[in-house]
């Protein structure tokens, strides 16, 4: 039994495009703005806030930017993490334990490595529901930089419609990670 339970449709990839907050290339500045705690989605953005001294609380990486494997230096430095959890999660999918994993690493007061066999790419949704409002979700834009996402409630709403319009479980999804 697969433990997917939201799968993104392909109708519902144009609108993940547009950034669901402000746009950074410099880490510092980013992190200047962010709240606390931080979620950092691809090994790319960690690998930045690592490098501005920032250990995020949870990041998730795949050793893979824009489909090709990262630079030894990028995977070489993404370390210094409390825990580390290796998790399943096939591209364009949402799993259980991805979401479980996410979770627990909020609630753990331990800064949290998943370490993703497969693709991390859409935990940015469940991230910014996940996250306290006085939190931050960091996730890249491919080519442009960094996207600093504040989970206000037009932002917690704007997701909640992305993952309504995922084929699978949504119910199931929220529950896990609020």
């Amino acid at each position: 039994m697969s433990d997917v339970v939201l799968e993104l449709p392909d109708g519902l990839r144009a609108d993940l495009k547009e950034p669901m907050g402000r746009l950074y290339t410099d880490p510092a500045a980013l992190l200047a703005d962010a709240g606390d705690p931080i979620v950092a989605v691809g090994d790319i953005v960690t690998y930045h806030l690592l490098e501005a001294g920032r250990v995020p609380d949870v990041a998730l990486v795949d050793e893979r930017t824009k489909r090709s494997a990262v630079d030894a230096e990028v995977a070489a430095a993404i370390e210094g993490f409390d825990r580390r959890v290796d998790v399943a999660n096939p591209a364009a999918t949402l799993t259980r334990a991805l979401l479980t994993a996410l979770r627990e690493g909020l609630d753990s007061g331990a800064t949290t490595l998943l370490d993703v066999d497969g693709e991390e790419d859409l935990a940015a949704l469940p991230a910014v529901l996940a996250v306290p409002e006085s939190g931050s979700v960091v996730y890249g834009q491919p080519d442009e930089g960094m996207v600093l996402v504040t989970p206000d409630e037009a932002t917690r709403e704007r997701v909640r419609s992305l993952l309504d319009r995922m084929d699978g479980d949504t119910e199931a999804a929220l529950d896990v990670v609020r």
